[in-house]
């Protein structure tokens, strides 16, 4: 028993003494923990920062101020008050969760961050480093075809009849299956759980949970889970995934991770069956990741696009994610469009 203690104790020291970062007991860096993903800094960068990668700190404290007031006004900071009236006219069904609706979100509930990344104690103006502009690459033109198909379907207003009977093919409101994933609560939208994993509006949380084996990845927007399987191999390419099928391997200190055998609709919802994902995991320090992704896929861009940004460890828990559209609302979505489509008539408009 002493002995045992004694080679504990050694191992400890040794460790605590070997990196400035968390390691296993077999000397990896240790990921275990939760996460705040949540960040300001655009997706894209804004135009007028050109090729800049980094901006002043007392820039983007500016755009920091600025962003959280578009959010108040955008969102209602007056909405907080729990005895608020209802308002005078119910909103055009639009995904902005929109200002003139009924009030389903304000700022409360927006949680996008409190600042903006620093990575290397420099404010990044976008997570998209490449290309160098900073934007998304161009689309290919059956991609744009297919995205404005995609948006015409869900994201159109609400004009108060049954629009869908007008156009061709399946509605929108056919069914449960018709849905997006998001509406059916089996995948979160904005790509929280991806790959690539972005920042959304709220629910920026991950907790990532690692053996010798496996690292598992839980994400906090519609509880998403993501499984990476270390030194394997691929699955058959008969077997697709919304999320794709992971697998990871070290690189010194940095966890690669490799994703592929995506749906025709994976959770990234610019992508295809073809998009392919690397993604690094790369300690910092004992309170951040530093997550870097590649993506491409030749069926969406003119080329391949790389991001990164922060995460930040917490001490906060993950909550249980509650979906209400799929599991209450779904009855109402479709008992709705049943009663648009037997008031429709066609001369009407």
């Amino acid at each position: 028993m002493k002995r045992l203690i004694a080679m504990l104790t050694t191992a400890v020291i040794t460790q605590n003494t070997w990196s400035d970062i968390p390691r296993t007991i077999s000397g990896k860096p240790d990921f275990n923990g939760n996460y705040n993903t949540g960040t300001l800094t655009p997706l894209e960068r804004p135009d007028g920062f050109g090729d800049n990668l980094y901006m002043s700190v007392e820039k983007a404290k500016k755009i920091v101020a600025a962003q959280k007031k578009q959010i108040e006004d955008l969102f209602g900071g007056d909405t907080l008050d729990p005895n608020r009236k209802a308002p005078p006219k119910g909103g055009d069904g639009n995904f902005a969760f929109g200002a003139g609706g009924v009030g389903g979100y304000n700022s409360f509930w927006i949680d996008r961050g409190d600042g903006s990344t620093e990575i290397d104690g420099k404010v990044r103006t976008s997570i998209i480093y490449e290309p160098k502009d900073g934007k998304l690459p161009k689309l290919l033109p059956l991609a744009q075809k297919r995205l404005a198909l995609r948006y015409a379907q869900f994201s159109r207003g609400n004009p108060g009849y049954a629009w869908w009977l007008d156009e061709k093919g399946p509605g929108p409101y056919d069914g449960p299956e018709s849905r997006t994933l998001s509406d059916r609560c089996l995948q979160g939208f904005g790509s929280t759980g991806g790959p690539p994993m972005l920042p959304t509006l709220y629910n920026n949380y991950k907790r990532i949970t690692q053996s010798e084996d496996h690292v598992m990845i839980l994400v906090e927007m519609v509880h998403d889970v993501r499984i990476v399987r270390l030194n394997s191999e691929h699955i058959s390419q008969d077997i697709r995934k919304w999320m794709g099928d992971s697998i990871g391997h070290w690189e010194g200190d940095t966890l690669v991770v490799d994703t592929t055998n995506f749906t025709a609709r994976p959770g990234y919802g610019r992508g295809t069956q073809d998009l392919h994902v690397i993604e690094k995991f790369t300690r910092k320090d004992k309170n951040t990741i530093l997550y870097q992704f590649t993506v491409e896929d030749p069926n969406s861009w003119e080329g391949s696009w790389s991001g990164e940004y922060s995460w930040a460890q917490t001490p906060d828990p993950v909550y249980e994610y509650a979906c209400h559209e799929g599991n209450y609302a779904m009855e109402g979505i479709l008992r709705g469009a049943r009663l648009l489509e037997s008031e429709y008539k066609p001369k009407e408009r």
